[in-house]
């Protein structure tokens, strides 16, 4: 019997849908799932004269392989992965290749692909992006780790993902867990992206009093200009979805968000890079508070506030909101740029940032028009240290500013929450601002603590302390950041 390309271990959605990706693209795959029932149902269904072959322990998988083997998990992530990477090793020969497709933690990919390759084998870590309908017709493709066994997956990663212009959305990102975390930081990214949405929504409803339809018709139109992407898109799609009654359906859903822990993930490293990543954060911190269903409901019948109330004109508004989605989107990806920035330099990743926009324009969740700008962005200046320092995407939010201001302002006065938007504004005023009151915290920390400090009028690097209240002394603590 002739040999597979490519082995896929884990048969749910994600899976059986990327076989069926490979096996539309010329590819033979070998498939086995830990109930192996699953194994038999595929095969005798969706699989069924396919050439696609179902096996039924680790064993027979990998001796239906050619060599080099490639052996994809696309399984839970955390011990699950451990598992099966142990369980296939007694089974491997030097130079056969595992692949985690799944949301695994970058940091786990950085341990797991110098376990293998200290065992000869090699570790790919990739993260797989567009849900189940981006597996089964192209998803975007973002793999990282050995960089040997790169050669051998490429014709197939770049064979079976999302194409835009052409080109796919797929291409090496650097060693180890660098796959993994870029595939993180575009999760983070997508929290932060659906949250701007969400408020964007609320103020239509709440404070616009907006019906379900009258929305659809903004989104529509909004999913045809700067802001033309997948979210919007499906956002348009959303609201004018009828229940079986015929009334929208997304006011019966239940207000209350889920995760699965990687916008988390982005937050918290970016907190361990020391690098304000606000928006993603809030992001994060709302889903946590829609959570909270019977607390909320209990506490609005307690805590006061002013009762939104619109007398202006509803287009212009609408407009603002729009101005201020895009400005706030832009602080967003600016923000997720410099944590990948400062991840390079701490794992010492070689990123193309240009490329990894190119990667998420087609086929993932975030996939937008707005990121062939960045690829722009770094095509003229590769050291960008910030897409707000960018020509276009200043004079973006130039133009968009006052009506950024102004919604923000108005959701304020009339008690809507815009975590998200506001968290924008603060950082882009915050970043703009050529002098904070850091000065006034510092000597705060040097009263209590001896923290010392620096001064304006001597340079970077030499510390002060100050007896504060002539009882302190001159003695100081040691200067470091945690």
């Amino acid at each position: 019997m002739a040999k597979a390309d490519i082995g896929l271990i884990g048969l749910a959605v994600m899976g059986e849908n990327l076989v069926m990706n490979m096996e539309s693209k010329g590819f033979s795959v070998a498939v086995f799932n830990r109930s192996t029932d699953k194994v038999s149902r595929f095969i005798d269904g969706r699989a069924k004269g396919k050439n696609i072959i179902g096996t039924y322990s680790i064993e027979e998988l990998v001796n239906s392989l050619k060599s080099p083997r490639k052996i994809m998990l696309m399984i839970k992530a955390g011990k699950p992965v451990d598992d099966f990477i142990d369980m296939l090793i007694p089974h491997l020969d030097k130079g056969d290749i595992i692949i985690d497709g799944g949301n695994s933690h970058f940091m786990d990919t950085i341990r797991r692909t110098e376990y293998l390759e200290e065992k000869g084998l090699l570790y790919i870590g990739t993260g797989v992006s567009g849900g189940e309908e981006g597996a089964l017709k192209g998803p975007s493709i973002m793999p990282g780790g050995s960089l040997e066994a790169w050669e051998h997956i490429k014709p197939i990663f770049q064979g079976i993902s999302a194409k835009v212009d052409g080109i796919p959305c797929c291409d090496w990102v650097g060693s180890d867990g660098a796959g993994h975390f870029v595939k993180m930081v575009h999760n983070g990214i997508e929290y932060g992206d659906m949250q701007l949405i969400c408020e964007a929504y609320h103020l239509m409803k709440d404070y616009l009093s907006m019906s379900p339809d009258e929305m659809h018709e903004v989104f529509a139109e909004w999913n045809k200009g700067d802001l033309d992407s997948y979210l919007i898109e499906i956002t348009r799609d959303i609201l004018a979805f009828k229940d079986t009654d015929g009334e929208p359906i997304i006011e019966k859903i239940l207000d209350t968000a889920g995760q699965k822990g990687t916008g988390k993930w982005t937050s918290v490293a970016s907190l361990d890079e020391g690098i304000p990543l606000t928006l993603i954060s809030e992001a994060v911190y709302s889903r946590y508070l829609s959570a909270m269903k019977e607390e909320r409901v209990l506490a609005s019948q307690i805590l006061k506030g002013p009762k939104p109330e619109f007398n202006g004109d509803k287009k212009a508004f609408i407009d603002a909101i729009k101005d201020a989605l895009y400005a706030s989107k832009i602080v967003s990806y600016a923000q997720g740029y410099t944590l990948l920035q400062a991840a390079a330099k701490t794992y010492k990743w070689d990123l193309n940032y240009g490329q990894i926009a190119l990667m998420w324009r087609g086929g993932c969740i975030i996939r937008s028009a707005f990121l062939g700008k960045i690829k722009e962005a770094f095509d003229e200046d590769p050291d960008l240290s910030n897409l707000l320092l960018n020509s276009f995407f200043k004079e973006k939010i130039d133009k968009a500013q006052a009506n950024w201001r102004k919604v923000i302002a108005e959701a304020m006065v009339n008690g809507i929450p815009m975590p998200a938007f506001a968290t924008a504004l603060s950082y882009y005023d915050g970043y703009r601002n050529g002098r904070l009151p850091a000065n006034l915290l510092q000597a705060q920390r040097d009263y209590f603590g001896a923290h010392t400090y620096e001064r304006v009028d001597k340079p970077r690097g030499e510390f002060f302390h100050t007896n504060w209240t002539g009882e302190g002394g001159d003695t100081s603590a040691s200067t470091y950041n945690a």
